[in-house]
């Protein structure tokens, strides 16, 4: 008996049920992509570069687990945490995506599940109070007030 080539089966029947004829188990790869990949992709970093040296800082964790390695793969329904800059990033993996794309396309590949900054309560510092009758201040009190004043003014303008 003659078993047919598979250019000739390949004719007759798909390719599936081809590799279930000959034996062989269909097995189809779960989709992945690396960690610094998705990372430039969802715009959260500028280069490839820059989200490597952030893994190899140990500064982002996988479904709360510190990654070493930029080739760590992700896959979707991942929860990544990133501390970028002063920012602290909680995010979830919706889509891996296939290229950088423009902002609009990037926010599509995560759910931000980041929590809400506490706000603080403004604390502004009380000017220096002089006595009655103390006199015209020295230099140095002088100073300490201008700083004082510059300093407030400042933050005021800053909101």
């Amino acid at each position: 008996m003659r078993i047919p080539t598979r250019a000739k089966m390949t004719n007759e029947i798909g390719d599936d049920e081809l590799n279930l004829v000959m034996n062989r188990a269909v097995v189809m790869p779960d989709p992945s992509i690396r960690l610094d990949k998705w990372l430039w992709y969802s715009r959260k970093v500028k280069t490839r570069s820059k989200a490597t040296k952030l893994v190899k800082d140990g500064k982002i964790r996988v479904n709360t687990i510190k990654v070493s390695k930029a080739s760590q793969v992700i896959r979707v329904d991942d929860v990544i945490t990133a501390a970028i800059a002063t920012n602290l990033f909680v995010l979830k993996v919706v889509e891996l995506g296939s290229r950088r794309g423009p902002a609009i396309e990037a926010a599509t590949l995560y759910e931000d599940l980041t929590p809400a900054p506490v706000k603080q309560p403004a604390h502004r510092p009380r000017r220096p109070e002089r006595d009655k009758g103390a006199g015209r201040p020295t230099k140095r009190e002088r100073r300490q007030t201008d700083r004082l004043r510059w300093n407030t003014l400042y933050d005021a303008s800053d909101k």
